[in-house]
């Protein structure tokens, strides 16, 4: 089993910065990919950022420029900078792990941004 811890959502203005963090426990032997996808009300959840084991990261067109995604392995812990927030942003933050065909997700963190 695999267990997904996120944090760092919370209100922050258009134009502000935010981190996520997602940290990594059980059998994580294998993990790969690493990433988050996000959820807005009314919409399908969708790809935000992917880092696979050698470092090759994947965003979507809507984050590129603004989002950055990393992992440090000694804390098992995968990150989300983000910054340059749009309205358009504002959505619950899924940290998601695969480990052989499963997919593994955490319960979330919401992201609103607002002024």
């Amino acid at each position: 089993q695999v267990q997904l811890v996120e944090s760092g959502g919370g209100l922050v203005q258009p134009g502000g910065s935010l981190r996520l963090s997602c940290v990594v426990s059980g059998s994580i032997f294998s993990i790969n990919p690493m990433g988050w996808y996000r959820q807005a009300p009314g919409k399908q959840r969708e790809l935000v950022a992917a880092i696979i084991s050698g470092g090759s990261t994947n965003y979507a067109d809507s984050v590129k420029g603004r989002f950055t995604i990393s992992k440090d392995n000694a804390k098992n812990t995968v990150y989300l900078q983000m910054n340059s927030l749009k309205p358009e942003d504002t959505a619950v933050y899924y940290c998601n792990v695969r480990k052989g065909i499963r997919d593994y997700w955490g319960r979330g963190t919401q992201v609103t941004v607002s002024s």
